[in-house]
């Protein structure tokens, strides 16, 4: 008898639950590069949750044609005057392009192109973001609860964190007279590859020779292992 059945997955406000979904945790101490104040940083705890993810991956990462989804949870803790963030990253295959959604809470979308040139996107329910290719993209929480974000993203995109965690970004978040404001950095334009390939539209199949060290970023269960994490 054919039947009609219901899905084994939930997506409902904020939560992805069901059989395939991967959830993962990246702590404070993991972020060590990506913050200014480093006194700061030291100042807090190592073990405090700095953001989570829940994903749900149907194929194999880098099978052509898929899609991948997934749920950030970025907690509201402060580093000096910056905000919490995400580690950020570029696509592998450069031309991919992806969504995010506002799901609960208040940020920021720092988005920098292939010529450094920054821009930011208020987050909040309800608000959909579109991140071209060839576009580098960072969560920043700047709300007093969680902020969680929706993706859906291509399967075959892979996720180039190497470049950000080298080079950063050209702009910060920060906390200026209580609110968030963008600072743009002046900084002599680093030899950046993946930076070149967002520019030229062409990219190096060498970015797919980093799997250790993208499986180490974004395979962030507490021991890094298995393939769902950091996936923004």
């Amino acid at each position: 008898m054919n039947e009609i059945k219901p899905s084994p997955l939930l997506f409902s406000a904020a939560r992805l639950e069901g059989p395939g979904v991967e959830k993962s945790r990246r702590m404070l101490g993991d972020l060590a590069e990506i913050f200014e104040d480093r006194e700061a940083l030291e100042a807090l705890p190592a073990d405090t949750v700095a953001y989570e993810v829940a994903s749900y991956m149907p194929v194999a990462d880098g099978t052509p044609g898929g899609l991948f989804f997934g749920i950030s949870y970025l907690h509201p803790v402060m580093v000096g005057d910056e905000y919490m963030m995400t580690k950020g990253h570029f696509h592998n295959r450069i031309d991919r392009a992806e969504f995010y959604w506002g799901l609960e809470g208040e940020g920021v979308l720092l988005m920098m192109d292939g010529e450094r040139g920054c821009r930011a996107e208020t987050v909040s329910p309800g608000s959909l973001h579109y991140i071209p290719g060839g576009v580098a993209h960072r969560l920043v929480n700047t709300g007093d609860v969680i902020l969680a974000v929706g993706a859906c993203w291509p399967s075959d995109a892979g996720h180039d964190y190497g470049s950000i965690a080298r080079d950063g970004f050209s702009a910060r978040v920060k906390k200026v007279d209580g609110k968030p404001a963008l600072i743009i950095e002046v900084v002599s334009e680093p030899e950046c590859e993946a930076c070149e390939a967002a520019r030229t539209g062409v990219y190096n199949d060498v970015n797919e020779d980093r799997s250790s060290e993208r499986n180490a970023a974004f395979g962030f269960r507490d021991n890094f292992k298995g393939n769902g994490g950091d996936r923004h």
